[in-house]
């Protein structure tokens, strides 16, 4: 008994050992392997660069620091996925809407049109014999005739010749018919009245200065002659139109054609009279295409017995009704599109609950009122950016991920290549386009920009000496000239991407110019300087122009600005760290 006692107090002691030994391995093998796994997962980035994301430890690739763990909250997003701070958000108003299947009700196509002189009812006043005007009795453009008006008087040697021919002729017309009748047509065909041409013959005295009446009723829109002038037969003297109707034309794009047609009503309206709506009914689509602007002419008659439509005066028209054939086809606003020229992309918000956003590429159909229909990319459901679009695309640029400059993103930048999709010289410091093309605009258009971009420099260096009131008053100047650029000299891609543009820097600045606290106004600063590195980018200000960066503005998230010198100097900190920063990108 006692000997069976002693073995099973052995084997209980070798079973607690056992589990003891075993329970304690396990656990270490789980920490271990955990470990390997937390290890195995985690992200490498650099201080100085945090768009730099690597898989494994080492060092940075543009500046050779040594990588740091990155944040916990990098964990857990796809290659082309990025995050948002609340304070961005925040500050560039960044909204979202979910898309939906058809089109909404009440859509309604928006033109933009000028009006012009209807052709139809022009006239040109011509000279019917030659000589010299001696007197010309209209003053200036503009001014109202009538049918019948004396329009100038001239002196014609071969008509005061012709006058005495008729005298001769008269007193020989019973011997001669044939003779005087030939000389009555000549002086008729020189348009010369029956009266004057009787008074002539009565007389029997020769008009030196012969008077010119006016064919027709209407409004001089141009004098072609001055007083003293000599002129030929057929010379044109005045240009008078009609101003009882007038054309209002209109651009409408290739993709739109399909949706007008002759005798259609259309409702007009003009910012001299913002009250009042005008109706008229298409009168002509011209049938070639003008291949610079992809548009054809729309043409609308309208009544003008009042004179309230005045020849170049810019118009718009919205015709209402107007839906898409395909009934199932997801519609977006023109707002959330990016346009590169080749490409359009829109941003995907990905988690409903999270600012994690993804870019995506479109293909575009017909623009229906200020929505784009969607053919591939998009889904119903799916929730995209529909403001601030520009602001959530710097920050994809900035984190290196797919945006509207860069196709595949940057995450394993070489020390060649930089946050914005850009190849870097190592040569002369400079980094060009590479991936992206500039829209082709006007030179009057870059004219107008190049001046809001002054402003913006203005407002820049303002920053840097920390003068509130000089960072308001500038801030104010920018937004007038923002305001001095014309829509209408940008087409296309270029017309919308400068629209999304011009909307979010007039927002950023109109904070600024409410600010009086430096504080607050180099937050907006960062976000207006964003939309403006893109406005010069995508459009060119023709001059060299330096985007800068700072790694430690913006609580160490960096944050960009422009110079019209490769020196550095911070706006972000003034005196504090007025040298701080790089010139990362030079547009020329």
């Amino acid at each position: 008994m006692k000997k069976y006692l002693i073995y099973l107090v052995i084997l209980l002691v070798g079973l607690l050992l056992g589990w003891l030994l075993f329970s304690g391995l396990s656990k270490s093998d789980t920490k271990h392997e955990h470990h390997e796994t937390s290890q195995t997962n985690k992200m490498w980035t650099c201080s100085m660069h945090p768009q730099i994301m690597q898989p494994e430890a080492g060092d940075c690739p543009i500046c050779g620091m040594d990588l740091i763990p990155a944040e916990a909250g990098a964990d857990g997003l796809s290659a082309d996925q990025f995050k948002l701070s609340t304070n961005a958000m925040a500050l560039a108003n960044v909204q979202t809407t979910v898309v939906g299947n058809g089109t909404t009700e009440n859509n309604a196509i928006k033109l933009s049109g000028k009006i012009a002189e209807n052709e139809e009812a022009n006239a040109v006043q011509v000279s019917y014999f030659s000589g010299r005007i001696e007197q010309l009795n209209i003053s200036f453009t503009g001014e109202e005739v009538r049918k019948g008006q004396l329009l100038a008087t001239i002196y014609s040697p071969e008509l005061y010749a012709a006058q005495q021919e008729l005298i001769t002729a008269a007193s020989l017309k019973e011997m001669q018919p044939a003779l005087y009748k030939a000389v009555r047509n000549k002086l008729k065909l020189w348009k010369l009245s029956d009266n004057q041409i009787n008074t002539i013959e009565e007389t029997g005295k020769v008009t030196e200065n012969v008077p010119v009446y006016a064919t027709v009723s209407g409004t001089v829109t141009e004098k072609l002659v001055e007083q003293g002038d000599y002129i030929k037969l057929g010379q044109p003297l005045l240009k008078i139109a009609n101003l009882n109707t007038v054309w209002a034309n209109f651009d409408v794009y290739e993709n739109q054609i399909d949706y007008f047609k002759k005798g259609q009503e259309v409702i007009i309206t003009t910012n001299a009279y913002q009250n009042k709506a005008f109706k008229g009914r298409v009168d002509f689509i011209d049938p070639i295409l003008n291949t610079k602007t992809r548009t054809v002419t729309l043409r609308v008659v309208l009544k003008n017995e009042q004179n309230i439509f005045k020849p170049g005066m810019f118009v718009s028209a919205k015709v209402a009704g107007v839906t898409s054939n395909n009934s199932e086809v997801l519609t977006i606003p023109s707002s959330a599109i990016l346009w590169t020229g080749e490409r359009s992309v829109v941003y995907l918000k990905t988690d409903s609950d999270q600012p994690i956003f993804e870019m995506r590429e479109v293909t575009l159909g017909n623009l229906i009122g200020d929505k784009y229909e969607v053919l591939e990319g998009l889904f119903a459901d799916n929730e995209i950016v529909t403001n601030g679009t520009f602001t959530v695309d710097a920050a994809a640029q900035l984190q290196g991920k797919k945006s509207m400059m860069s196709k595949g993103g940057n995450k394993t930048m070489t020390g060649h290549e930089n946050h914005l999709g850009m190849q870097h010289n190592t040569d002369k410091n400079v980094i060009a386009f590479s991936k992206n093309k500039r829209v082709e605009v006007s030179k009057t258009f870059q004219k107008q920009l190049k001046e809001v971009y002054n402003n913006y420099i203005d407002l820049k260096n303002a920053l840097v000496k920390e003068a509130s009131k000089d960072v308001v008053k500038a801030s104010q100047l920018l937004l007038d000239k923002l305001l001095a650029v014309d829509m209408k000299l940008v087409k296309n891609e270029a017309h919308n991407n400068w629209g999304t543009l011009e909307k979010e820097i007039k927002s950023s600045a109109t904070v600024i110019s409410k600010s009086k606290d430096i504080k607050e106004q180099r937050n907006h600063f960062k976000v207006l300087s964003s939309y403006i590195i893109k406005a010069v980018q995508l459009f060119g200000v023709n001059e060299k122009v330096y985007v800068e960066f700072c790694p430690m503005a913006d609580n160490n998230n960096g944050a960009y600005w422009l110079s019209k010198e490769e020196k550095v100097i911070n706006p972000y900190f003034g005196e504090a760290m007025l040298t701080c920063g790089e010139v990362k990108q030079v547009i020329d």
